[in-house]
């Protein structure tokens, strides 16, 4: 057996000495080859969950009913953060526009399906300073369902910069908040066209009451209406005008 490797470790030595000599008589462009080369080496040491993780919408594998509604979610913020109006959509005239007399309300909403409801429900009035009836979005699930990439992914599809944190890691509530508002206040100055913040808050399960409670509070805030109330809104922490994502594995 010694024998046996001691032969092809000089037979593999051989081999090499052979290619060496040849690629360095062949071609002198190395600067060209080397890039591809790099890549293809690291394609083979990285991970496979990271080699075939979705780029982009259409390539998510996840529920399409989930992935629709948190996007159309993400999209009602874009008022308030792109200073884009919301579309109206126009009535289609149909049964639904004029139901019989006969049928009450109550019997109307029992045939309309999960999706529409949904979309009713999500497609509420916009408050006062133009931000979602809901505030944040929860996605619960099991680990490995894809969560996070979801998160991720709809983030950069709906314009934004996804920023990423664990609640289960930051245990004090001053830096929970700091961080919170850091992430949705804050905006990026690397660059000309700097992308708004999108917070995605991974283990929000793992996180104390504490913590918690400072998220309802920035959730909560109400924004002062008077112009020389400056000073003291500054001193409370501003109004949250970025979309915040929780995921969580035990909802």
């Amino acid at each position: 057996r010694r024998r046996v490797l001691e032969a092809s470790q000089h037979l593999t030595e051989i081999i090499n000495s052979c290619l060496e000599s040849e690629t360095s008589t062949e071609s002198p462009e190395p600067s060209s080859e080397a890039e591809p080369a790099a890549e293809e080496e690291s394609g083979l040491h990285c991970l496979w969950v990271d080699k075939f993780t979705p780029r982009s919408y259409l390539e998510l594998l996840s529920d399409d009913y989930t992935n629709r509604c948190l996007l159309k979610w993400l999209k009602l913020w874009d008022t308030v953060v792109f200073g884009k109006e919301k579309a109206v959509k126009k009535a289609k005239p149909s049964a639904e526009a004029h139901p019989p007399l006969h049928q009450p309300k109550e019997q109307q909403n029992k045939w309309k399906t999960k999706v529409q409801l949904t979309e009713e429900i999500l497609e509420a009035e916009l408050d006062q300073h133009k931000r979602p009836k809901y505030k944040v979005a929860l996605l619960c699930g099991p680990p490995g369902l894809g969560k996070t990439t979801l998160a991720h992914v709809i983030a950069k599809h709906a314009g934004y910069n996804a920023v990423e944190m664990n609640a289960s890691d930051d245990r004090s509530p001053e830096v929970f908040k700091t961080r919170i508002e850091a992430a949705t206040q804050m905006k990026s100055v690397l660059g000309a066209n700097e992308k708004p913040n999108c917070l995605i808050i991974d283990e929000i399960d793992g996180a104390p009451a504490a913590s918690i409670s400072v998220l309802l509070n920035i959730i909560n805030h109400k924004g002062e209406a008077a112009a020389g109330a400056g000073r003291r809104r500054r001193r409370e922490g501003g109004l949250l005008l970025r979309p915040i994502i929780c995921i969580c594995n035990d909802q």
